[in-house]
């Protein structure tokens, strides 16, 4: 049992008294007992007063021993716990030394921890403020420290709290796993996932171990490629396209030169035909050439030409000119609707190309004898409507999301045999988005399509 101050100083006192006692009791050994007996009864008096003294004494001095180091004890918990303390005052003996020695080591572990502080505070922060979503667990896979990227990708709104359970929030079996096995071993691991639960998103997740002095973990990183793999199979896309489309003519190309060459020169008859063929498959590889060129000067970023104001009538007067032929070859009638003479801001011949490219495809795609016409319009908040719409084959609803993409159509053999390219569409939504504006289109099988560009009024 702990023992206070002040009862070790009584217990001094009495023990020093006892020892008096003693030694005074042996110097009177052989003495007259009356004697004796008036000395046994001063010398009581004298031993009662000095214990009463020396209590006193201890008393007073235990009291100021206890204040002392009640403030040292108090000064030293709340070095790193509570609020910031004022050492005790410095006195000359060891009291006083010792406190002067803990108000030095207490401005060092002040600054040691607003330095740590400062760190943590830094490193949340950066965590937090990640755009790849960022888990760290311990050891039984309970959560110590989740960001918002990582808690938003899998549906989950509003901070995580610690001590959950990893399985509650991620509910992949492979990332459990991958978990686990860097727990286990210490190793980093580095995997490709597609995460159950985070909307078939696929992510590079990498795994490092966290060890601590009393505890180990794992942190995981998870780095969104959805984009960058929807990219690589675009591109593989369209060097597959791009071989197809260009194989197809050179092709032909080939085939009839060299039976031109093999003696097809000395027949009459069909030697113009075959020239006819390689001509209008060489203005077909032209045609693709030209829309790949506009393409890519369109998806560069480079800055575009400094707009400038544009009619929308005269413009749709110039693309209907342009298809003025093709439209009458193939007995489809060009007609007006309601257009207003109204003012758009951008690039004459992009906005005019974008037009004919729309109108060629609603005249190529068309029936014998169907119809197809323009319209522009105001649309409130400053925005301008321009449609363009026919009575042809339609398009069917599950192309529809994917008419804008390069090089697909929705029937290749029909596309093929009136000569498109399949890159008109693309070039129209990237004209129109590069104008501040959007294009959109709504049709049905076998009573026609209606594409509607929708631009800022100048």
């Amino acid at each position: 049992m702990r023992r206070s101050l002040f009862q070790k100083l009584v217990w001094g006192v009495l023990l020093l008294a006892a020892v008096e006692l003693l030694l005074l009791n042996l110097s009177i050994v052989g003495l007259d007992a009356a004697l004796v007996q008036r000395l046994r009864w001063r010398m009581g008096i004298a031993t009662l007063a000095m214990v009463l003294a020396g209590v006193g004494c201890a008393l007073l001095i235990s009291q100021g021993l206890r204040h002392r180091i009640a403030r040292l004890r108090i000064f030293v918990e709340g070095l790193v716990s509570g609020p910031a303390q004022t050492p005790p005052p410095e006195s000359p003996d060891e009291l006083g030394a010792l406190s002067g020695a803990l108000g030095r080591v207490a401005a060092q572990v002040n600054d040691l921890v607003d330095k740590v502080r400062l760190e943590g505070a830094r490193r949340d922060a950066i965590l937090t403020g990640m755009v790849e979503g960022v888990l760290a667990v311990d050891k039984e896979l309970r959560v110590t420290f989740c960001n918002a990227a990582f808690a938003t990708a899998f549906g989950v709104h509003g901070p995580v709290p610690p001590g959950l359970p990893v399985l509650r929030l991620v509910r992949d079996p492979d990332f459990l796993e991958m978990l686990r096995t860097v727990v286990s071993s210490g190793e980093s691991l580095k995997r490709r996932m597609h995460l159950t639960g985070a909307d078939g998103r696929s992510f590079e997740v990498q795994a490092a171990p966290l060890a601590g002095v009393t505890s180990s973990g794992a942190m995981a990183i998870l780095h969104d490629i959805t984009d960058l793999e929807r990219l690589e199979r675009v591109r593989k896309d369209f060097v597959a396209n791009v071989s197809h489309e260009l194989r197809t003519p050179l092709t032909a190309i080939r085939g009839y030169a060299e039976t031109l060459l093999d003696g097809a020169l000395d027949d009459s008859e069909h030697r113009r035909r075959f020239v006819e063929i390689i001509q209008s498959h060489a203005i077909r590889l032209n045609n693709i050439a030209s829309d790949l060129l506009t393409l890519s000067e369109l998806e560069s970023g480079r800055p575009p030409v400094a707009p400038g104001k544009l009619s929308v009538l005269s413009t749709l007067e110039a693309a209907m000119r342009t298809v003025e032929s093709e439209a009458a070859m193939r007995k489809v009638s060009l007609a007006w609707g309601t257009v207003e003479d109204l003012l758009v801001m951008g690039n004459k011949i992009k906005l005019e190309q974008a037009f004919v490219n729309l109108l060629d495809n609603a005249v190529k795609f068309n029936r014998g004898g169907g119809e197809v016409w323009v319209e522009a319009s105001r649309l409130p908040g400053g925005k301008v409507a321009i449609g363009i719409a026919d009575s042809g084959i339609g398009i069917p609803s599950e192309d529809l999301p994917r008419i804008f993409e390069r090089f697909y159509r929705v029937d290749k053999a029909r596309s093929r045999e009136v000569g498109g390219t399949g890159l008109g569409l693309s070039i129209v939504k990237h004209v129109i988005e590069q104008m501040q504006g959007s294009v959109s289109v709504v049709s049905q099988l076998n009573k026609g399509t209606k594409f509607t560009i929708v631009l800022p009024e100048a």
